[in-house]
């Protein structure tokens, strides 16, 4: 999980799996994969950081394969 701030100030732990889209519109939005929406103070740059650091410290720091015509899950490359 990765820590962000609410608007509001609150502070909120975030599944990062869960990330589907990052916005700046000009706040920063979190779209989930659940559907829900988080805007967050946190710039769009500061939040990829923060998922990075995150997938590193799992060893996944490599995007999750979606398929395709030349997809091959033998060549995933690292960051």
């Amino acid at each position: 999980m990765i820590t962000l701030t609410k608007l509001n100030g609150q502070s909120v732990a975030v599944n990062a799996d869960l990330i589907e889209m990052v916005e700046e519109t000009p706040d920063c939005l979190l779209t989930l994969t659940t559907g829900r929406k988080l805007m967050v103070r946190e710039s769009m740059e500061v939040v990829r950081a923060a998922f990075l650091e995150y997938r590193r410290g799992l060893g996944r720091a490599y995007p999750v394969p979606a398929g395709g015509p030349d997809y091959d899950p033998t060549e995933i490359a690292e960051l």
